[in-house]
């Protein structure tokens, strides 16, 4: 029996103990060369693909600074500390939103944060109404705070929300721990948002189809004729995704089975958007 290790090493032997040796060596790794090694995971079935954005989104999230993702001012909802009760709860029911930073005579004297749930006290009986007696500190944080340290401390101090200041010392906008979130897992949803279902998949014109990559593969398949499996990936994304072994960008396309998926929208992160054609149809 032949023990030499070297005598089966081919080309692709050889390659596997370089990169290998590569990861042993100690040697620095940027973080282009670490998305690419957790990719070609994805693409060999180490990882799902909902795991490998997830893990993408949080490498990307050490990257992204407060005012990249802030609600800007104009937006914000606020109220005001001489608002009467009765105001308070039209703007609490108009918003839908459960967090309300308090302002005294401008915006930019922020004097805490009011909570939504505080108010049912006061609900039919608002003689007693203090907005003082009901405020929560307000945190206040720089713009150029890195997401990952907000997120962590987010977590320490149990806050979900955060007032965002200029060098000056104004109000520049305002941030939630679901903003964060959102950077890693994607959009989240909540009872307040537009419940009205987007359009994942319709017939174009011209022949074939505009896919979403949230479409349901078994969706798909009723809409376009297909008999693809849902055994393995629940989307087309991920079905797509893996027949790449990449995540592709704009432009790219693979042909599955009988059907020709052309990458129409993609960020960094995860495919959003094919147009399909049946190869038949050119």
């Amino acid at each position: 029996m032949n023990e030499d290790p070297g005598s089966t090493s081919g080309p692709a032997h050889r390659k596997w103990w370089d990169r290998l040796g590569h990861l042993f060596s100690g040697e620095p790794r940027n973080r282009e060369e670490l998305i690419e090694e957790l990719r070609s995971a994805q693409a060999n079935g180490l990882m799902s693909n909902d795991t490998l954005t997830m893990v993408e989104g949080a490498i990307k999230v050490t990257e992204l600074s407060v005012d990249d993702v802030m609600v800007p001012r104009a937006q914000i909802v606020m109220v005001s500390a001489e608002a009467p009760l009765s105001e308070i709860f039209a703007t609490v029911v108009e918003s839908g939103h459960s967090r309300f930073p308090v302002h005294g005579e401008d915006k930019d004297e922020i004097l805490g944060i009011l909570l939504a749930k505080d108010l049912l006290k006061f609900v039919g009986d608002g003689h007693d109404f203090s907005l003082a007696t009901v405020l929560r500190p307000a945190v206040l944080i720089p713009e150029a705070m890195r997401l990952n340290v907000l997120l962590a401390e987010f977590r320490h101090t149990r806050n979900h929300m955060a007032l965002v200041v200029d060098e000056y010392g104004g109000v520049a906008g305002l941030i939630t721990i679901e903003d964060v979130l959102e950077q890693i897992v994607g959009e989240i949803d909540d009872e307040h948002d537009d419940e009205e279902q987007p359009e994942l998949m319709h017939e174009q014109a011209g022949g074939g189809w505009l896919v979403s990559a949230l479409t349901p593969i078994a969706d798909f398949n009723e809409q376009a004729g297909a008999a693809f499996s849902d055994e393995e990936f629940d989307t087309v994304g991920g079905m797509a995704t893996s027949e790449f072994g990449h995540l592709p960008e704009v432009g790219e396309e693979v042909a599955i089975g009988d059907y020709l998926f052309h990458v129409t929208e993609a960020d960094d992160r995860r495919v959003q958007q094919f147009r399909v054609h049946r190869l038949a149809e050119g």
